[in-house]
């Protein structure tokens, strides 16, 4: 989550908070002609963009200097019709009016995104609602210092905060699609609830356990264990998320065949505690072992749905596999780089009918692990949570661990780039792990996971890696390979420079950690010094992001709401709906000027 700043106080706040992040985002997605159709204005009060409508009146949307991800951002007074110079102010009025612009096949995807506007202000007004009660809470439970919330248990709470956040694109991530404030309060991360995972048994023949099920962990409970002793021969428990269990998990049985002979358990077994991304949980008796579950349910966009498709898994293992191949080859990174092991998982053949088993490495019980998501999150008393690590580790100073925190990602990400690889690991992927080293000094790590959504150049990998290559059908997904740096490059800027990056310097000078320029050349340089450690020649890794990153006009720009709400694929033309982009001014050539 990044750049946002919370809600403020009272619900006018909430929903005038929540309609600027809408209305910039639209507007960086040029959706409706916004940005490409619109004559910039000048008034005594600043510029105004004029969207000419079909009959003969306006829209006017005033704006003011962005620069993160787009020229302008909306300010107020939100948006003007024209002629009779009406205010629009809710979500409702303004998404109708760009919907009267828009296309009728895509007016479906307005209504939604309505719906969409509805559930978040309803999350936001209940985390303003709740702010003191969660900060009680994970203060009773850790302390009141996030310094020292350690190991993974701590790392849970970090969590809590961060999904307290909004997202640095994704204006309505807050939203919980289909669920209510019971509901949210009982599931969700920034309540930092306990619940019990339901199970269902299903014959042994119908699970894919890779190696078998003696990898499962060492708590996979057997059909006895859940009030079925008659199917312990014969099934294999799967667990299910409880907003998985009934409907849901009955339409799965049924598209697979499995509904007369699965047996969903009469109790639940495992206490567990909701990460970041909601369904994938954590054991709370032992925190180092995640569950990733499917949920039927959506997140950051109507078509971004939380299920889990056995591929993925299949990908994620191979994307864990090839990272550790380049490190054998990398040996700074054997000690700066940790992987959670994504090894084990096991499915049915359906999206609603898989687990993945996250085995997080042994030995950072004393350590501090923060997702970077949380970084700019508020602790109790109102101070980030990077502010109370700079105290602890960087001599008080947030700029001081920011830059050692980028050294190291670009370091590696660079490498990997070399290689012709990108990661999508984004801040919810990447944890840093923080403690002192036996001579005192700060010692900083980072752990990832999620590897299966990488984006790989073919023949730089071939070229770099000869016979250790991974051959293409490894990955079950396609469209990780492609023959040329473009979709690598694309990965790299949107998610290694925009948000683990670019986010934080917006975000620190909007709290007045340090000037903008400060920040962003901090940024540039960095990256450029790892950049310069690769070929520079026609063609070779280190020019290419010297082209495409460092001096390039515009940078791509995720294009969330637009392929994950507003329009159809075959409307957007995404492939995929997280790497479906539009640009954005380059804000590292401004650092540079």
């Amino acid at each position: 989550m990044g750049t946002g700043t919370g809600t403020g106080t009272g619900t006018g706040r909430a929903e005038r908070d929540l309609l600027l992040r809408v209305l910039s985002a639209l507007l960086r997605e040029d959706v409706v002609g916004l940005r490409s159709r619109s004559a910039l204005v000048r008034r005594t009060d600043g510029p105004w963009l004029r969207r000419a409508t079909e009959d003969g009146g306006a829209l006017l949307l005033p704006v003011t200097e962005d620069g993160f991800q787009s020229t302008h951002a909306a300010r107020l007074p939100l948006l003007v019709r024209e002629p009779d110079g009406g205010t629009l102010t809710t979500y409702d009025e303004i998404l109708a009016a760009l919907k009267a612009l828009a296309e009728p096949v895509d007016h479906p995807g307005f209504d939604a995104y309505t719906e969409e506007c509805r559930q978040t202000l309803a999350t936001m007004r209940l985390h303003e609602r709740t702010r003191e009660e969660t900060a009680a809470r994970l203060t009773d439970l850790h302390g009141d210092d996030p310094a020292r919330w350690t190991g993974y248990a701590g790392g849970l709470a970090h969590d809590t905060l961060a999904a307290r956040l909004d997202h640095p694109v994704y204006p309505t991530a807050r939203g919980r699609s289909g669920l209510d404030d019971d509901q949210v309060r009982a599931y969700a991360p920034e309540f930092h609830p306990r619940f019990a995972l339901r199970w269902v048994a299903l014959p042994r023949e119908a699970v894919t356990v890779p190696g078998g099920a003696d990898r499962l962990p060492a708590c996979w409970p057997s059909p006895s264990e859940l009030g079925l002793p008659e199917l312990s021969r014969t099934h294999l428990a799967l667990p299910v998320h409880p907003l998985t269990a009934g409907a849901p998990l009955e339409e799965a049985l049924r598209a697979t065949g499995l509904h007369e002979r699965a047996v969903p358990a009469p109790r639940p077994h495992l206490e567990v505690v909701p990460t970041l991304s909601m369904r994938t949980v954590a054991l709370a008796d032992d925190p180092s072992l995640h569950l990733k579950l499917p949920l039927a349910t959506a997140t950051l966009g109507l078509r971004n749905r939380r299920t889990i498709k056995p591929g993925t898994l299949v990908d994620g293992a191979a994307g864990q596999r090839l990272l550790e191949t380049v490190i054998a080859r990398e040996p700074r990174f054997r000690e700066t780089i940790l992987h959670a092991d994504e090894t084990v998982y096991a499915h049915a053949g359906h999206e609603l009918l898989a687990v993945l088993c996250r085995h997080y490495p042994a030995g950072l019980d004393d350590c501090v692990v923060v997702p970077m998501a949380a970084l700019l999150a508020e602790a109790a008393g109102g101070r980030l949570v990077i502010d109370h690590l700079a105290d602890r580790f960087h001599g008080g100073d947030p700029v001081a661990l920011l830059d050692a925190v980028l050294t190291l990602l670009f370091d590696w990400q660079t490498t990997l780039f070399g290689y012709g690889i990108a990661l999508e690991s984004h801040q919810q992927n990447i944890s840093l792990v923080l403690d002192r080293a036996a001579d005192g000094a700060t010692r900083l790590r980072l752990l990832l996971k999620d590897n299966d959504g990488p984006r790989i150049h073919t023949g730089r990998l071939r070229d770099t890696l000869g016979a250790d290559a991974f051959d293409a059908a490894v990955f079950d997904d396609a469209r990780i390979f492609g023959d040329d740096d473009r979709a690598v490059t694309d990965l790299f800027t949107t998610i290694t420079v925009h948000l683990c990056a670019g986010a934080y310097a917006f975000g620190l000078a909007h709290h007045g950690r340090a000037p903008l320029m400060t920040l962003l050349t901090l940024i540039r340089d960095r990256l450029a010094e790892t950049v310069g450690r690769l070929g520079t020649g026609p063609g070779e890794p280190g020019a290419v992001l010297r082209a495409h990153v460092l001096d390039a006009a515009e940078l791509p720009v995720k294009a969330m709401v637009t392929a994950g709400t507003l329009l159809s694929k075959e409307r957007s033309g995404a492939a995929d709906i997280n790497k479906h982009y539009t640009t954005g001014p380059n804000y590292l050539r401004t650092a540079e000027r």
